[in-house]
């Protein structure tokens, strides 16, 4: 029994053809009424000033909290600058939100930064159950010290996430 097929061969394109196509659909990261709002609201300058400095304050942390777990000194500090990390966080999670609704008339998940408002809430989650474990004596000071660092690797995908959304803003706006 044999039996007779066709075969129609499909063409593989080139990667950077696919890519290009797919660029070509995907929806921009702004409408044109959206880019003027975050322009112009004072809300992009303060999420502007205070991005970098959570990075400041989470360096100067992440190297208190090292220190502590690798010699055991300096808990006091540590614990203090994890606090002022979350505090520094809280603070641009508002701000951020504030932006989101100023820009895309919606306080979080607006489609175009929606992965990184979901996973904003992880970092908000894992920092929270520190202040929480902190203030109800739930972990020793080792363990807390763990959380933190848990939610510092969460902070830093985080911030890459937002990292490539404002490149991705950045080479939307260039001229093709």
């Amino acid at each position: 029994m044999t039996s007779t097929r066709t075969q129609t061969a499909i063409p593989l394109e080139r990667p950077h053809q696919a890519r290009s196509q797919l660029s070509a659909v995907r929806r921009p990261l702004y409408t044109p009424e959206q880019r003027v709002r975050r322009d112009a609201t004072r809300w992009t300058l303060i999420q502007g000033l205070l991005a970098p400095l959570q990075f400041v304050v989470f360096l100067a942390s992440l190297g208190f909290v090292l220190r502590y777990l690798m010699t055991g000194e300096g808990l006091h500090v540590a614990t203090v600058s994890v606090l002022v990390k979350t505090l520094v966080l809280y603070t641009i999670m508002v701000t951020g939100s504030i932006w989101e609704k100023v820009v895309f008339d919606c306080w979080l998940f607006a489609p175009a930064f929606y992965w990184e408002d979901v996973f904003s809430m992880l970092v908000l989650a894992l920092h929270t159950a520190y202040v929480v474990a902190l203030f109800t004596d739930a972990l020793t000071p080792q363990n807390l010290m763990l959380l933190a660092l848990a939610a510092y690797v969460t902070y830093v995908i985080n911030a890459g996430q937002f990292l490539l959304k404002l490149r991705a803003a950045r080479l939307e706006a260039m001229p093709s």
